[in-house]
């Protein structure tokens, strides 16, 4: 025979009771088999940064130009379309050359090599890639043309490609990494950097140059981002940075190099020039 409706309902709430005060002794035991908050050991205080010389008076104006900001518009290249890849890469390089003949013309020229090496280019250009990597991206690797393979990724954000072109600055086995968009339909040069490169990279809308250091164990690690204001890819970090397996990164105390000078140029730039 079945309890009355009554009997059950008394008993419902009882056992509920009974139910939920098991649970929360067994809550709390668990809590106590935790162990708690446990210390961490002591750690170091904190230190605000310290100014040195408050006195002085600051500066207004750099004392150097190291070509922060690069935005040139590269005369006599045909952009058909507007369309970046339709531009000769080849002959972006010759427009710089015209433009620049102290440092390609002449006896004197430390890049005259590279002037005479262009009538190797060819009519044809260079081969494109659009960041694919490939086992031989120096066109001028199979003959005497300076230029390298062009690549194309969207650096400024519009869903259009830029170009990243480099080439051989020789004789002294340096290389040029340039930077080009297209604005009004006219090539424009946003970026241009000289050095000793090991690598050259493109992450995400940055692009990262890394060349060895006099440093054993060490290279510089150069970021250039695009900066929407300037209309410019800008040198956003300098670092010098270990290379061997010891995980330790540590910043290069040493100004920025110029963007437009030779490596030995570039290393020699005081620290009131540094970059941000």
């Amino acid at each position: 025979m079945l309890p009355s409706r009554r009997g059950r309902s008394a008993r419902v709430p009882a056992a509920l009771a009974l139910l939920l005060a098991t649970a929360a002794s067994g809550a709390l035991a668990g809590c106590g088999d935790a162990g708690g908050l446990r210390s961490a050991g002591a750690t170091p205080a904190a230190q605000s940064p310290a100014r040195l010389w408050p006195d002085l008076t600051p500066a207004s104006t750099p004392a150097y130009d190291i070509g922060e900001v690069d935005n040139e518009v590269v005369k006599g290249v045909a952009v058909p379309g507007g369309d970046i890849r339709e531009a000769d890469p080849v002959a972006a390089v010759r427009a710089e050359i015209t433009a620049r003949p102290d440092d390609y013309r002449g006896d004197g020229a430390p890049y005259g090599e590279t002037a005479r090496r262009m009538a190797d280019c060819g009519a044809a250009g260079v081969d494109r890639a659009d960041g694919a990597d490939s086992a031989d991206d120096a066109a001028g690797e199979r003959g005497r043309c300076p230029v390298l393979r062009p690549y194309y990724r969207d650096l400024t954000g519009d869903g259009r490609p830029e170009m990243t072109l480099g080439f051989r600055l020789l004789p002294e086995k340096l290389t040029a990494v340039r930077v080009y968009t297209v604005e009004k339909d006219r090539l424009v040069r946003v970026m241009s950097y000289d050095d000793a490169v090991s690598a050259v990279e493109l992450a995400g809308r940055a692009v990262i140059v890394r060349s060895p250091s006099e440093v054993a164990g060490y290279e510089y690690r150069l970021q250039w981002t695009w900066d929407p204001d300037q209309r410019a890819m800008l040198l956003t970090s300098d670092e010098m940075l270990r290379t061997d397996d010891s995980g330790k990164h540590t910043k290069r105390p040493s100004a920025s190099p110029s963007p437009s000078a030779s490596a030995s140029a570039s290393r020699s730039a005081p620290p009131s020039a540094s970059a941000p």
